[in-house]
């Protein structure tokens, strides 16, 4: 290992592991990420792979280039190219990345650059000429900027049919010395081979067969034809294109073999890997064992893969474990193998004495085995485990499993609880709801001896129970890929997303967001139709859902986010903006839902299944309220959502006194035709948009039937566009933030510090904007006032009542008026009003006055500026009912009634 590399290497373990300072060839006292026991090891000179010591019980290994790929990523950078060495950064890479000794490649590879104009970046790259003609090559400085894409062929140049093959065995390939033939996918692979002394070509992929060499091979060695080994990647792929390989070369008359790595959970090793675990190892000689270990493991999968019977491959696994009953897997069906060892050895003693002999040599002892065990068939399909998912919010934890059939339906993936991996009856009901058609046939021991296999030491993977950002996690996390730092992760063949150490997955399924992951694919011109459709509206509803995908963030600063009003006459469009700024998040045909029309768990859920999008409120406040619903909504409730607060407060089915309060994550908006009336806690809140009927013109009509018919496939990547750029928006946020609220708490109308902190947010995440798409700077200027003008109004709309409510008070000074005593007021004390509601609209009536009907005033009235309410329907003595005093005998004296009155406390 390159020196500066191995200075970097070692400091990073030591920090992050606990290595004691080495002494002599080892660094040891680490401690394991696996089991937590201080029993890490690697070579010090060497630390290609850190290893657990804990051989039975842990064992688990490490490569350093997966612990810090940021190390073993920009070779260009760290070996500069001179004429004097052309290939500086090929040959680093090669040697200090893949533990190549590169004196023998000489004249293999040339170091060459690669230009992505759709990424406007380019790389160095190692390239290894072909001998069908064009190239390939291996990109080497920072590859996870383009993408999938880690290497490619010549453009325009085929390769198939021939296979790769080193300069210097060319010619060995041709002679008889030369008895096997590896034949790989990768040249990194071949070449790792041969530099332990195996002669492997390289097919370039694990779908390519290389017919036209190997016949050039055949005629060239008639009769002398060498073995092949296929040596392909121990992956689906690899597995799928095997049998037809072999198949293909026996036509041509070669005799295959198979070597297959065995794959560790979660990690794929290939021949290169394997080099560098063996090169990691102190002594020369122990490596060398390690190595041939490694071959002798691989031949025996490579055999089992090749196996033509359920029965042989049997045979195969007991001769190399020696175990006398185990599972197997065959064709996508699992088998129970069992031998007899007192038929075997009663067989193996009649045997011995018929033929006189002392021992039995292998192909006897093969037969007599084979004739004392059984297959049978338990399963007619496989089912396996493949990791452990826990969310350790909830103490809810399930074991995920694959089951795959022979015939060419796919694989389902389900979750299994621990109960139905204890108890054979549960397992196989469970199996047979979630795959139709599997099953187990077999016994609870056969069961149980097959968990105890598959479950042990199990990955785990951490769940969210939502989809978008887990501040926890530092990552946006939705069902196909996720983001982190501003790198999309696409998930994996099942089904979670791999952060270095962390692996993460959602639960939530109800979500279905179809967000673009093609740049290519992503349209702008829908700005200029949200503009002229909708105008400056457009663009603050567009800044409050490109916020929304950093509420946790920015609450984490400045312990809240807005919510947005949405207003107007019906046929003003808001629908059509809505639905269609849910498209820029991979959400189509959805506008939002009817909090009136749900229960308070019902909401709770439906707010808690996403973070960092909006929630949106449909219709939730009506002119007439419905007597139905009238008590299943209230306002209040949103009221801590403004900080992110807690959902609901639900028990954990532990059996102990856990509770979950899950934060709310998202945003609110509110959308519906009358204005919110609500306390000035949840107005203060707000930020309001009110759409008026507008008057169309050819060129809105055509913006907004634009906005509504493009696809969301068009420009959902404004989502991943956004996230991916979250530490610049980020940083410019908070500058522009400082700077906008400090701008409003000097203007002379506003005077609620939280009306100046919401819309300062506003006014800085839509200078944001520009980091997404490009906003003409006239568009922006007068958003910018506009925002400016609603923080204003919002202060105007905090200091009066409501309409409704303002009529109300007009009527009520209007009766007081009309006579020299008290009309409706039935308070004696001058600081109160008290008013029946009934008796006021009795009055209004005789005088001709127009008040609102009584249920909307009862939902309107607790909310009154003017006077403030202090009761509801309390018993007061009237001022102005009297009734005849019983207990006066003469009947000529009056007292005052009680009267059941709204309460107000009166306010000059």
């Amino acid at each position: 290992m390159e020196a500066d590399l191995l200075h970097q290497v070692l400091a990073r373990v030591q920090q992050d592991y606990g290595f004691k300072p080495p002494r002599g060839e080892y660094l040891r006292g680490g401690r394991c990420p696996a089991c937590g026991r201080k029993e890490l090891y690697a070579n010090a000179s060497r630390p290609w792979v850190l290893r657990c010591g804990r051989l039975k019980n842990c064992g688990q290994e490490f490569p350093v280039k997966e612990l810090y790929p940021d190390l073993f990523d920009d070779w260009s950078k760290r070996f500069q190219r001179s004429d004097a060495k052309p290939n500086a950064a090929a040959d680093a890479y090669l040697q200090f990345n893949r533990g190549f000794d590169i004196r023998a490649m000489a004249g293999w590879y040339t170091q060459e650059t690669y230009y992505d104009r759709s990424i406007g970046q380019g790389t160095a790259t190692v390239r290894f000429p072909l001998d069908k003609g064009g190239y390939w090559e291996r990109l080497i400085d920072r590859p996870g900027r383009f993408g999938k894409q880690k290497a490619r062929f010549a453009p325009g140049q085929s390769w198939r049919g021939v296979w790769w093959v080193a300069p210097t065995l060319k010619n060995r390939l041709a002679s008889h010395e030369c008895r096997e033939i590896w034949i790989v996918e990768g040249i990194f692979d071949a070449i790792a081979l041969m530099q332990h002394g195996i002669d492997a070509v390289a097919a370039l992929s694990c779908n390519a067969f290389p017919g036209e060499s190997l016949e050039a091979l055949a005629k060239v060695r008639a009769g002398h034809l060498p073995t092949l080994v296929w040596a392909l990647d121990n992956d689906v792929a690899g597995q799928g294109f095997l049998d037809g390989h072999v198949r293909q070369a026996k036509k041509l008359g070669f005799t295959s073999r198979a070597a297959l790595i065995p794959q560790p959970p979660g990690r794929k090793l290939d021949w290169n890997d394997l080099h560098l675990r063996a090169l990691a190892i102190a002594d020369p000689a122990e490596g060398a064992k390690r190595w041939q270990r490694d071959i002798e493991e691989a031949r025996y999968h490579g055999a089992l893969a090749l196996a033509d019977s359920p029965k042989a491959k049997a045979m195969l696994m007991y001769r190399h474990t020696r175990r006398t009953a185990f599972d197997l897997e065959f064709g996508h069906r699992m088998y129970w193998f069992q031998i007899n060892a007192a038929a075997f050895e009663k067989k193996k003693a009649e045997y011995l004495g018929q033929h006189d002999l002392d021992e039995l040599d292998d192909e006897a002892e093969a037969k007599l085995e084979a004739a004392c065990s059984s297959v049978t068939e338990i399963a007619p399909c496989r089912f396996q485990a493949l990791y452990f998912q826990r969310n350790p919010v909830t103490d809810e934890s399930w074991y995920f499993f694959r089951v795959d059939f022979p015939h060419d339906g796919p694989s389902v993936k389900n979750t299994f609880t621990g109960k139905q991996t204890t108890s054979v009856a549960d397992f196989k009901a469970r199996l047979r709801s979630i795959a139709a058609g599997a099953g187990f046939s077999g016994n609870q021991h056969q069961f149980d001896t097959i968990m105890d296999r598959q479950l042990f030491n199990l990955r785990q993977v951490e769940t969210v129970d939502f989809v978008g950002y887990s501040r926890e996690h530092g990552a946006w996390v939705f069902n196909d890929f996720a983001v982190r730092d501003g790198a999309v992760i696409e998930a994996n063949a099942e089904e979670f997303f791999e952060f270095g150490k962390l692996r993460l997955k959602t639960t939530q399924k109800s979500i279905a967001l179809a967000v673009n992951r093609d740049p290519e694919a992503f349209r702008t011109d829908w700005v200029q139709w949200l503009w002229t459709a909708f105008g400056t509206h457009g663009m603050v509803a567009l800044a409050f859902f490109f916020g929304s995908l950093f509420a946790e963030q920015i609450r984490a600063a400045h312990k809240s986010f807005p919510f947005l009003e949405v207003t107007g006459e019906a046929g003003a469009g808001k629908t059509t903006l809505l639905t269609f700024l849910w498209k820029l998040l991979g959400r189509s045909d959805y506008e939002g839902f009817d909090p009136n029309k749900s229960s308070l768990p019902g909401r709770s859920r439906a707010m808690g299944q996403i973070s960092n999008m909006p929630v949106v409120l449909l219709e939730s406040d009506r002119s007439t309220p419905d007597k139905s619903h009238a008590k299943s909504f209230d306002w209040d409730e949103l009221k801590d959502f403004y900080n992110g607060g807690t959902l609901r407060t639900r028990g954990v089915k532990n059996g102990g006194n856990e509770t979950y309060e899950p934060p709310f994550r998202g945003t609110i908006i509110i959308s519906q035709n009358a204005a919110v009336d609500a306390s000035e806690a949840i107005l203060s809140r707000i930020v309001k948009l009110h759409f008026v009927r507008p008057t169309v013109t050819t060129e809105s009509r055509i913006a907004a039937d634009n906005l509504n018919h493009v696809g969301v496939e068009e420009v959902s990547h404004f989502m991943l566009k956004a996230i991916r750029a979250e530490a610049r928006i980020l940083e410019t946020y908070q500058a522009q933030f400082r700077h906008y609220e400090e701008q409003l708490r000097r203007h002379p109308e506003l005077r609620m510090e939280r009306i100046a902190k919401n819309h300062a947010q506003m006014l800085a995440l839509l200078d944001c904007l520009r980091f997404v798409v490009d906003i003409p700077a006239s568009w922006l200027e007068a958003t910018r006032q506009a925002l400016v003008g609603m923080a204003v109004q919002r202060q105007w709309a905090l200091n009066a009542d409501h309409p409704l409510v303002h009529e109300f008070w007009e009527v009520f000074e209007y009766l007081e008026s009309v006579a020299d005593g008290p009309v409706v007021n039935h308070a004696r004390d001058p600081e109160l009003i008290a008013i029946n509601l009934n008796h006021f609209q009795k009055k209004a009536m005789e005088h001709n006055q127009r008040i609102a009907d009584l249920n909307t005033l009862r939902a309107l009235l607790p909310n009154s500026r003017r006077h403030r309410l202090v009761r509801i329907n309390h018993p007061v003595s009237s001022a102005l009912f009297s009734r005849p005093d019983p207990h006066d005998d003469f009947g000529d004296q009056r007292v005052p009634r009680t009267v059941k009155c709204w309460v107000f406390e009166r306010r000059t």
